[in-house]
């Protein structure tokens, strides 16, 4: 039994978006509902989903990102200072049946000073939390979100000459919002952060040193700023951090297993428990967790939000006593890869697929710790 999160049986937030909550979002988009009438219905739906959540049996439970277009823009663009324009940059994501597809997201510049003039995400952990019994969660994107793929280039130098002014007022604001949510109840919170993943990638490392950047001193810069961000959370707050390589209707963008980050992120990082993607071989092997210091946690991500299939719960369990070869299994927990929808298009499954393949993480959880 464990009564804190990480839960034994977790995920990572973010759930496939209803048809109605689609639709209702397009008619907004057309100018057929009002803000208001937007929102009524996206109460409706989390209801919805939070019901299900809790029926599954998860103790952790989101909103399912219904509030978002994307897991880190709709954050990230609230920041004062922060300016978001159409993407110049297309991204080829691929899938495990070598098809590709393509996408250019939308290009964060950092245009003035970083600040923090009003609650982010107040009001929606405020209507979450009243409609659960379980344990809120709140997935943010790590501070690196806002840095690594625009880089130098991405901040403008007459507000920031100095990259450390940058980091600091980037992670005062993050502090300032985790204060609020504090204030408001929050004792559950994860950072979202892509490029520690990315830099576990050989040809990532290679571009990332090409533009004069070394990957061992962006991965330690990257947990100092989730360090800096959350430094003043009670005692009892529970932060968590979530790798991703990549999370796209259905496709990825990078692979490499964890060793070129693991021993900096898992020692150097200064959170509960580490997110990490496990469900297939992209991910590489367990060795890394020999690495994890024994007060923290790491909750696997062995099976996959991509595809409809059910991993079945022996093969799981092959997977986390290989995993408990280089960690505790007291220190291992089981979850999702990632999100079913890091963005709004969501990935190539239904619902009921979804739901089905999160009654069997808690069905293996349960046989592995108990709950």
């Amino acid at each position: 039994m464990r009564d804190s999160p990480p839960f034994r049986a977790d995920h990572v937030g973010s759930f496939l978006r209803p048809a109605r909550l689609i639709e209702a979002r397009d008619q907004r988009a057309r100018g057929e509902l009002s803000a208001e009438e937007l929102r009524q219905i996206e109460d409706e739906c989390i209801t919805e989903v939070v019901r299900n959540q809790e029926k599954v049996g998860l103790r952790g439970v989101t909103d399912g990102e219904f509030r978002r277009f994307m897991f880190h823009l709709d954050f990230l663009e609230q920041l004062d200072g922060v300016k978001v324009t159409e993407g110049d940059f297309l991204a080829r994501f691929r899938r495990s049946d070598g098809t590709e597809v393509e996408y250019s997201p939308p290009r964060m510049e950092v245009a003035g000073p970083i600040r923090h003039s009003r609650p982010i995400q107040g009001d929606d952990f405020d209507f979450l939390a009243s409609q659960t019994s379980q344990t809120p969660k709140v997935s943010i994107p790590a501070p690196s979100m806002l840095h690594f793929r625009g880089g130098r280039e991405a901040i403008d130098q007459d507000t920031y000459p100095d990259l450390d002014q940058f980091f600091d007022d980037l992670t005062a604001a993050y502090r300032e919002e985790i204060a609020d949510l504090a204030e408001r109840g929050l004792r559950y919170i994860q950072l979202d952060d892509t490029n520690l993943a990315y830099l576990c990638d050989p040809e990532v490392r290679e571009r990332t040193e090409a533009r004069g950047d070394d990957p061992d001193e962006l991965t330690r810069l990257y947990c100092r700023l989730v360090n800096d961000a959350i430094r003043d959370r009670p005692d009892d707050m529970v932060a968590t951090v979530h790798l991703c390589r990549g999370n796209f209707q259905s496709a990825w963008v990078s692979q490499g297993g964890y060793e070129p980050v693991a021993e900096i992120l898992l020692n150097d990082m200064a959170v509960d428990g580490f997110f990490l993607e496990y469900d297939d071989e992209r991910s590489g092997d367990f060795a890394p967790l020999r690495f994890l210091p024994e007060e923290k946690m790491v909750v696997l991500g062995l099976m996959s939000s991509k595809y409809p299939r059910v991993e079945p719960a022996d093969e799981i369990k092959k997977r986390i006593e290989e995993a408990a070869a280089y960690a505790p299994v007291s220190q291992l927990a089981l979850s999702h890869q990632c999100g079913f929808s890091s963005t709004a298009h969501g990935n190539l499954l239904d619902e009921d697929d979804q739901w089905r393949k999160l009654e069997r993480t808690v069905e293996v959880a349960s046989d592995v710790w108990g709950l």
